[in-house]
């Protein structure tokens, strides 16, 4: 068993539940989405994403792209909840929850791509 693979799959899969739990519910009512646990899907898929630096093929160069556009999306729901939260007049508006999740949902479909890669690479992987 490969420990660094091991590793990989871990965090793609987690980056992806964690990302599906604070998508999951009413899309406008801010009480079924907890900021901490957006706050773990952009640190888990951060970390997802330095992890898939240094695979040279092009299923990784794939896999690095999907992180890539999952962590972009991720931050862009932060700061619009900051930005609707702590600086607009109207804090948390039904309109305003609905922005950051449906960034999170466009992150969500960003990592479901990268287990879709992670269990086609495993499927076709050859051992030697």
């Amino acid at each position: 068993m490969n420990l660094e693979k091991v590793v990989f799959g871990f965090f793609v899969l987690l980056a992806a539940t964690l990302n599906f739990g604070f998508f999951i519910g009413d899309i406008s009512n801010p009480e079924l989405h907890n900021i901490y646990e957006l706050f773990a899907a952009i640190v888990v898929s951060l970390i997802a994403t330095v992890l898939k630096f240094g695979d040279r093929t092009q299923i990784g160069a794939v896999h690095l792209a999907t992180s890539l556009v999952a962590d972009l999306q991720l931050v862009a729901a932060a700061l619009a909840w900051t930005y609707s939260a702590h600086i607009a007049a109207d804090s948390l508006t039904p309109s305003a929850t609905a922005s950051v999740v449906s960034l999170s949902g466009g992150a969500l479909l960003a990592n479901m791509v990268s287990v879709v890669l992670l269990v086609i690479e495993t499927v076709s992987y050859h051992r030697r």
